[in-house]
């Protein structure tokens, strides 16, 4: 997945507006133009597509934490320059509070099943002996589940133009 992809999908499962987005990245301090915001959620197709750097991803993450969660006392999070799957997956966790049962539901919600214990390997230090690195699929489930569990399903039909599966 790409980071464009990522904040794409975000940005529709919270139905974030363009000054949300500007003001989640305030929160760690990081400015953003309506314009820079318009261009990372093109296709890749589009001319004026331009690519989300992990840095970036990284801010808007931190900001989303900051957003969900609340100010933490302290210096603001610094922001990885580059992130791997795991991280992504990690601030996600954070900033919508979850616990593993949480999350292993959001992957259900999404037809996939893994077990608690493939799950802490997601989250572990990459020097641990039983690390797993988190694929693509795992990611685009979780961000899945999300959607499902945060976006009720007659907006998504009616955004799609699905039929509607609660009847």
């Amino acid at each position: 997945m790409t980071n464009n992809d990522i904040l794409r999908r975000l940005r529709y499962t919270l139905d974030l507006s363009d000054d949300t987005v500007i003001n989640i990245f305030k929160h760690v301090n990081h400015t953003v133009t309506r314009e820079q915001i318009s261009n990372w959620l093109k296709k890749e197709e589009d001319p004026d597509y331009h690519n989300c750097n992990d840095n970036q991803l990284a801010n808007f993450l931190n900001g989303l934490i900051t957003e969900r969660r609340g100010k933490k006392d302290g210096p603001l999070p610094k922001a990885e320059k580059n992130l791997n799957n795991n991280l992504i997956f990690t601030k996600l966790k954070i900033a919508f509070n979850l616990k593993a049962e949480d999350v292993l539901e959001i992957l259900a919600l999404a037809d996939l099943a893994i077990s608690k214990h493939e799950l802490s390997a997601f989250f572990r230090k990459p020097d641990h002996k039983h690390y797993r690195s988190c694929k693509d699929q795992i990611l685009r489930n979780f961000l899945m589940g999300l959607q499902l569990k945060y976006r009720p399903p007659s907006t998504q039909a009616d955004a799609f133009n699905w039929p509607d599966k609660t009847t």
